[in-house]
C-alpha cells in the first residue's frame, strides 16, 4: 500500500492546478517542483507538470516530466496517451504510431473518461489507424504483391504474418480444454491438400442432404434429436447458459464418445457408410464422434474451444439458408453447399445463424492429419490407459 500523500504536497498541486487555470504558468511550475521535492512518486504532480511544461511551449521537458510519471507507473494510461501526443507533436509519427498502440491497449471503459479524454481517444485511433494504412501500402509495394497473393500455405503464412505486423491479425493458439498434444501448429482452416477424401465426402452431399430430410420429415427420428450442449448442473456453464440441454441446437448423433447409434446410422445408411470410410479416430469411450448437427434461427453459439488437438473438425453443410458464418481464431467464412472444410476446434471458435431458418451440417472428427501413424497409436493407448487407472478403485 502506497504511504499517504503529505498534506503539504497535496495543497501545493491544488494551488499549481488553480495557477494552471488562470494560467499563471510560471508559478504553477515553481509550485509543482516544489512539491515533487518533496514527494517525487506524486503521479498527479508528474502529470501537472508535464501539462505546464507542454502550455508553455517545452515539449522536451514536458516529455521529461511524463517519463518521470511512468517511473512511478508504468502503466498509467493518461502518461501514456499524453506520450504518444508529444511525440505527435514533436512531428515523431512513427513513434507517436507506436505510443498511441500502446496506450489505446489501456483505454478505460468509455464511461470512466472525461470528455477531452475521450477525444484524445479518438484521435489516438484515427492516428494510428492513418498510420496502419501507410504502413500496408508500403509494406505491399516492397514485399512484392504476387509473393504473397494465391492460396499456397506459404503465401496464406506470409500474408498472415504482414497481417500481424499491421494488427488486423491476433495471434490464436491452439488451445485444448483437456488434451494437448505438443509440437502441432495452430492452424485455424487447414489446406484441402491434406485430405484426398474430400472430393468423396463433397459429391455425396445430395445423398447426405436426402437422408437428413428423412430425419427431419420422420417425426419418430425427428423426436430423437438431442441438445447438444447437456452439462450437468454442478458443472460450470459460464458461455452455455443460454444453450445447455437447449433444443436451440440439437444434435442426431451417428457416433458419440466412441459408441455408435445403431438405429441412426439404419435410418441413414449412405451417411453412415460414407463416416466409416473416414479416417475417424478410434479411442474406446472418447471417439469417433459424428453428427448431424442443427442450429435454430437466431441463435448464436458462444465462443469455446474443444477438447483435444490431436483431431481436427470436418463441416459438411447441408442445410443453409443466408446470414450463416463461423470463426475460427482471425477468419470468419461463411459456408456454401457442398464445400467441406476442416479446422482445429482447439483455438476459438463460433457460430451464427441470423437467419429465419434452421441451419444444418454434418460434423465429424478426423485424425490431426500431421500425428504419425505411431503417434495415433500412441495416443490411443495413452488415453485408454489413462481411462483404465482412473476407473481403479
Amino acid at each position: 500500500m502506497s504511504p499517504p500523500v503529505p498534506a503539504e504536497v497535496m495543497q501545493l498541486n491544488s494551488q499549481a492546478v488553480q495557477a494552471m487555470a488562470s494560467r499563471q504558468l510560471g508559478a504553477a511550475r515553481q509550485l509543482l517542483l516544489r512539491a515533487l521535492e518533496l514527494d517525487p512518486k506524486f503521479l498527479p504532480g508528474w502529470m501537472n507538470l508535464a501539462a505546464t511544461r507542454r502550455a508553455e511551449g517545452d515539449l522536451a521537458g514536458a516529455m521529461a516530466a511524463v517519463d518521470a510519471a511512468l517511473k512511478v507507473d508504468p502503466m498509467a494510461f493518461m502518461a501514456l496517451l499524453m506520450r504518444a501526443s508529444l511525440f505527435e507533436a514533436m512531428g515523431k509519427r512513427r513513434k507517436a504510431a507506436n505510443a498511441y498502440n500502446i496506450a489505446l491497449g489501456l483505454t478505460p471503459s468509455e464511461n470512466k473518461l472525461d470528455p477531452a479524454t475521450r477525444r484524445a481517444v479518438a484521435h489516438g485511433l484515427e492516428f494510428h489507424a492513418r498510420h496502419a494504412a501507410e504502413l500496408d501500402s508500403f509494406l505491399k509495394q516492397t514485399l512484392f504483391a504476387d509473393r504473397v497473393s494465391g492460396p499456397s500455405a506459404e503465401a496464406r503464412r506470409m500474408r498472415h504474418f504482414v497481417d500481424h505486423l499491421l494488427g488486423k491479425r491476433r495471434p490464436f493458439r491452439s488451445e485444448p480444454t483437456n488434451f494437448f498434444y505438443p509440437g502441432l501448429p495452430s492452424i485455424e482452416f487447414f489446406d484441402r491438400e491434406y485430405f484426398p477424401w474430400l472430393p468423396e465426402l463433397e459429391a455425396a452431399t445430395p445423398m447426405i442432404q436426402a437422408e437428413l430430410a428423412g430425419v427431419l420429415d420422420d417425426e419418430v427420428a425427428a423426436a430423437e434429436l438431442e441438445p447438444y450442449m447437456q452439462r450437468n448442473e454442478d458443472e460450470p456453464l459460464e458461455q452455455w447458459v443460454e444453450l445447455n440441454r437447449s433444443a436451440r441446437w440439437s444434435a442426431y448423433h451417428f457416433a458419440l464418445y466412441g459408441r455408435a447409434y445403431e438405429s441412426h446410422r439404419r435410418k441413414c445408411p449412405f451417411t453412415a457408410a460414407l463416416l466409416d470410410r473416414m479416417p475417424q479416430p478410434s479411442i474406446p469411450d472418447r471417439s469417433p464422434a459424428s453428427l448431424f448437427s442443427i442450429l435454430d434461427p437466431h441463435t448464436h453459439i458462444p465462443a469455446h474451444n474443444g477438447a483435444a488437438n490431436i483431431r481436427l473438425l470436418c463441416h459438411l453443410p447441408l442445410i443453409l439458408p443466408p446470414d450463416c458464418r463461423f470463426r475460427v481464431g482471425n477468419e470468419t467464412r461463411q459456408w456454401r453447399i457442398g464445400e467441406a472444410f476442416l479446422f482445429d476446434d482447439t483455438i476459438e471458435h463460433e457460430a451464427w445463424n441470423d437467419s429465419d431458418q434452421r441451419r444444418a451440417v454434418l460434423i465429424f472428427d478426423v485424425w490431426h492429419p500431421l500425428l504419425s501413424a505411431d503417434e495415433r497409436d500412441f495416443v490411443t493407448r495413452a488415453m485408454t490407459a489413462l481411462d483404465e487407472f482412473n476407473a481403479m478403485e
